[in-house]
């Protein structure tokens, strides 16, 4: 029998049976934009898949007065098209409608983009970061609900017998920005991404992701602007400058750049995002 005959396939009908299979050892499939180049960077592809695209409310968007939530199976194209408009979510819209090509944001899921673990230049990880985002996850005992960065530091053990299924944004963001900088066309990887955020009560969050392998808030950064008059920076130049002055990150090394010009880009990015924000005159 060949290799691909082999593998099966099961349409999970419910999340109970999607977790069943999930703890058989299956492997997730929803967009599958990643799985089905395990081949090219010469991994095996799984042999069991459970796929949870007949699960209900997994691609639903729902927008309401004091809170968002992004089912796990919402695609980027309609990530992008649900958020624009909404003031506070711009570094959303970014992410999603700027990340790899028209092709791949079809079918590409926030889900997949959360999950997959050996990827480090996922575009929607940082602005979540940088928005206090909460995962929902599904187990056998009930729902579970972490903040983003927790879920990130533990997902490699968490998602071994849990499935994520939705994702929850606090409406109390005034502004925000994302910035990435490909090094040669559409569709590249990001050498580096910062995702800026502006709360209403005028704090300013700050989350990097592609320099290393997981992405993370900029603490050291996000300490330096509040110690600014006024708890910001005055102007992009100087956020630039703080963010070349706490530069704490160690960059990894990839075949599209090496770890020390993702850091060295990284002021660079951190002006782009804070001139964002400024043209919103919401900042001054």
């Amino acid at each position: 029998m060949s290799d691909s005959l082999e593998r099966s396939l099961t349409v999970a009908g419910s999340i109970e049976e999607a977790l069943s299979a999930r703890r058989q050892g299956a492997a997730i499939l929803a967009g599958g934009t990643w799985l089905m180049r395990d081949p090219r960077r010469g991994q095996v592809l799984p042999k069991t898949l459970v796929s949870l695209h007949a699960l209900p409310g997994l691609a639903a968007i729902d927008i309401k007065a004091g809170h968002m939530t992004i089912g796990a199976a919402v695609t980027h194209e309609a990530l992008g098209r649900a958020f624009a408009g909404v003031v506070g979510f711009e570094a959303v819209v970014a992410a999603a409608v700027g990340a790899a090509n028209p092709a791949i944001r079809r079918v590409a899921t926030v889900g997949g983009n959360l999950c997959t673990q050996d990827f480090a230049a996922a575009d929607l990880l940082p602005v979540l970061l940088a928005m206090e985002a909460t995962v929902e996850l599904a187990a056998s005992d009930g729902p579970m609900f972490i903040p983003m960065a927790a879920f990130l530091a533990g997902r490699r053990v968490l998602l071994t017998d849990t499935i994520l299924i939705r994702v929850i944004l606090s409406r109390d963001l005034a502004a925000s920005a994302h910035a990435r900088l490909p090094l040669r066309r559409a569709g590249d990887y990001p050498v580096a991404i910062v995702s800026m955020v502006l709360t209403t009560e005028g704090r300013l969050r700050v989350a990097v992701g592609s320099v290393e392998d997981v992405a993370r808030r900029w603490d050291a950064l996000e300490n330096a602007f509040a110690a600014e008059p006024g708890g910001r920076p005055a102007g992009a130049e100087r956020a630039a400058a703080l963010a070349a002055a706490c530069n704490d990150f160690r960059g990894r090394d990839g075949i599209e750049a090496d770890g020390w010009y993702r850091r060295q880009v990284l002021p660079t990015l951190v002006r782009r995002s804070m001139e964002a924000l400024l043209s919103k005159e919401v900042i001054r």
